[in-house]
């Protein structure tokens, strides 16, 4: 139970940056649901920044994991494979975007945007810059810094945000009521969306400047035959991580070459990319714990196996995420009020949604067997197993019932990740979580769920005071058959 909490401990730290950081960056919504002139305009970033999410795994090429994999163990220095991480990572990124700076007006073309060249560039740069930062805040967890970690986390999202804030709400504001101001002359109405990328922009060039300490302590190096083991074993990493990308972010890259009408593509683009972020709750809690739990896994008892531990971990686990299932879902009508009314179409996708990211955080908890057994490549084809799913229904479905399938083509893919691992888990590395409980844990909190949405109340008031009742009954459940978790709740 130790380690446990020593995983709670690490997660809720890395959380203060992860959740917190993305929270606060989640609420970037509402200005961009309310100010920006048309649904199109959203719908155009969110698709810019699903290709964003697609070149970053690409340009990491799974080396974080690696990293971790490879420092410390089989007698490698880890200075040297931190410095051969670090030298390859620099190198590709700053090809990549030398190359995309070059063919931007193409790449613009491809995708649609002809008279977007200069933000593809920005991209591009930007994107090499962040998949070069991925080293340092991994090295960071290596190290056990989580509150440097934080910090750099922190002060990132702030620039973001208030760089945002500064070019969508303060600019508009101060030309509408000083319309002649000389130094505002820079900012044009028309160009909101290239403000946004600008935004993300200047703070990962702030993060660059700030790591310079970071780098003038590396022993810059690269040692070929590391780099080819290392490569080895990330190769289905990176496969495991496009396919991820391809499953959370693939409908976004694929609608605009699904829907014929562009105007139509990019509107509903819009709508499906405000909604997919109200459930985006769920993937912050997963991140935090990824943050701690990869680290957790390969450090604690020498990589030994520990049974006891690991099911703990997922029983938790499953609790946690049904929770911020039943939170978001049952209190929807306050959680809807983040978005413009413009937007609300799309609100039947976020349980769905929601759903599809629980399956993907317990296969992420379960991938623990294809890791510490070198087994990479089964994550690799369980992934592209996924990818297959996602982009098949999104091809077939997406004409016909527009981003009502890409919801669904998420829930298929999570779903069926998670079935896999979990069968070939038994195989080669067997844990025995305890399957009752965790099935009881799910089905209380889906009953809960549609018991909810089939009572409605004279008031508001009413309704929520039903939902918060209901909450705190399933968090009182769960509570009373796990001895572990109320020791941790209520011990002095």
């Amino acid at each position: 139970m130790s380690q446990v909490k020593q995983l709670a401990k690490e997660t809720a730290i890395y959380g203060v940056s992860s959740i917190v950081g993305r929270f606060l960056n989640w609420l970037l919504v509402p200005l961009y649901t309310k100010k920006l002139f048309e649904v199109a305009d959203y719908g155009i970033v969110t698709n810019l920044y699903a290709w964003t999410a697609l070149l970053v795994i690409l340009l990491t090429y799974g080396m974080e994991t690696s990293f971790f994999r490879y420092s410390g163990a089989d007698g490698e220095d880890d200075k040297k494979v931190y410095g051969t991480s670090l030298t390859a990572l620099f190198s590709s990124s700053s090809l990549f975007a030398l190359l995309l700076v070059f063919f931007r007006n193409e790449a613009a073309g491809f995708l649609g945007y002809e008279k977007l060249g200069h933000l593809i560039a920005m991209m591009a740069i930007m994107v090499a810059m962040d998949a070069f930062l991925c080293m340092p805040f991994a090295r960071l967890r290596f190290e056990k810094r989580p509150i440097k970690f934080a910090v750099l986390k922190f002060i990132n999202v702030f620039l973001n945000i208030g760089a945002n804030l500064f070019f969508i709400l303060l600019c508009p504001l101060l030309l509408e009521k000083h319309p002649n101001t000389a130094w505002l002359s820079f900012y044009d109405f028309d160009k909101q969306v290239d403000y946004i990328i600008f935004s993300n922009f200047l703070a990962s060039s702030v993060m660059m400047l700030l790591l310079i300490p970071e780098y003038l302590k590396v022993r810059w190096s690269f040692d070929k035959a590391l780099f080819k083991k290392m490569f080895h074993y990330a190769f289905p990493i990176l496969i495991v991580g496009i396919a991820g990308v391809i499953n959370q972010s693939g409908d976004k890259i694929l609608y605009p070459f699904l829907i014929k009408n562009q105007e139509v593509a990019q509107t509903e683009l819009g709508i499906y990319g405000a909604n997919y972020k109200v459930a985006i709750i769920m993937v912050m809690f997963i991140q935090a714990f990824r943050f701690a739990f990869e680290p957790f896994i390969f450090n604690q008892n020498g990589g030994k196996k520990d049974n006891k531990t690991y099911a703990e971990v997922m029983r938790f686990f499953v609790i946690f995420c049904m929770l911020i299932f039943l939170g978001v879902t049952l209190y929807i009508d306050i959680v809807k009020l983040l978005i413009d009314p413009k937007y609300y179409a799309g609100l039947k996708v976020v349980p769905i949604v929601l759903m599809a990211h629980f399956f993907f955080g317990i296969f992420f908890n379960l991938s623990l067997w294809y890791k510490l057994t070198d087994r990479t490549r089964y994550g690799a084809y369980m992934a592209i197993m996924g990818a297959i799913i996602t982009i098949l229904i999104n091809i077939i479905f997406v004409p016909r019932y527009g981003y009502m399938a890409s919801a669904w083509a998420n829930f298929a893919c999570y779903s069926s990740m998670m079935l896999a691992s979990y069968i070939l888990m038994q195989k080669f590395y067997p844990i025995r979580y305890d399957l009752k409980k965790i099935t009881i844990y799910v089905a209380v909190g889906l009953g809960i769920f549609f018991f909810d949405k089939a009572i409605m109340l004279n008031t508001s008031f009413l309704n929520y005071l039903l939902s918060t009742v209901l909450i705190g009954g399933y968090l009182l459940f769960c509570i009373v058959n796990e001895k572990e978790l109320k020791k941790l709740i209520f011990r002095k």
